[in-house]
């Protein structure tokens, strides 16, 4: 039964794109309404609540001493991790990380740390011994689509309001955690040879392939993540980057900067 359901649903949309129209009335490339609330979680060196429709998602930071990479060893170190709430989502379950949440965590690491958002070298203790260590945790509360953009959204804005807590550890005073970029995720999927922008959860699912593209503050790619099985052309590739650096920076000035 929910085979033929899922194919109404998909002829359903289908028809609707035919004619140039999404089940929610948005334009091809139009967002849904974006919220987000900051330093929500007062335990957290950083946090915020991001709405993307619907799809809601919390992030919090913790920041602590630790010991740097060997290969880095003057650099401060980001950890990255996704936990998909199983209330979140019929398709969630229980235990260790699957791979949409390994690559969840990675995509929105990736962003993070390619763009330079946040100044490491900046993060040194004492060079080769010890330096401070950025944990951004990803906690999907409400899956209706894009989580990936809104994911990424969220650590950025919880970043940009993060304090290093030096004093808590006789390190110092205080101080603001050096953000220096801001980096957007933008996520688009193909269906039946169109294009559509924060895709909701029914689009998600009968999407044939989906690219997710990761821009800096000046406009310059620093990440791009692509999966599902359907091919892209590459004209569909440059449009899709084209209207994500749009939508990135009307997202980058209306909320964050």
């Amino acid at each position: 039964m929910s085979s033929v359901i899922s194919e109404i649903r998909k002829d359903y949309l289908y028809n609707l794109l035919l004619r140039g129209e999404r089940a929610d009335g948005r334009s091809f490339t139009q967002y849904r309404p974006i919220e987000i609330e900051r330093n929500i979680i007062k335990k957290a060196e950083g946090s915020a609540l991001v709405r993307l429709g619907k799809t809601q998602v919390m992030v919090g930071i913790k920041i602590q001493p630790g010991e740097p990479f060997p290969d880095a060893p003057n650099r401060g170190v980001i950890v990255t991790n996704a936990e998909l709430v199983p209330l979140a989502s019929p398709i969630f379950e229980p235990g260790p990380p699957n791979e949409y949440g390994i690559e969840l965590a990675r995509v929105v690491d990736r962003g993070v740390r390619e763009s330079g958002a946040v100044d490491l070298d900046a993060l040194c203790i004492v060079p080769g011994e010890k330096v401070w260590v950025i944990f951004i945790d990803i906690h999907i509360l409400d899956d209706c689509g894009n989580i990936m953009d809104a994911s990424s959204l969220g650590a950025i804005a919880a970043l940009l309001g993060a304090t290093v807590p030096a004093s808590r550890f006789g390190l110092g005073d205080d101080f603001q955690l050096p953000v220096r970029d801001i980096p957007i995720a933008t996520t688009a999927v193909e269906f039946g040879d169109v294009v559509l922008f924060d895709p909701d959860i029914d689009e998600e699912a009968i999407a044939d392939a989906k690219l997710t593209v990761i821009t800096k503050a000046d406009g310059t790619i620093c990440g791009m993540q692509k999966s599902g099985p359907g091919m892209l052309s590459e004209e569909q590739v440059y449009r899709i980057v084209d209207i994500a650096c749009e939508n990135a920076r009307e997202i980058r000035e209306k909320f964050l900067e």
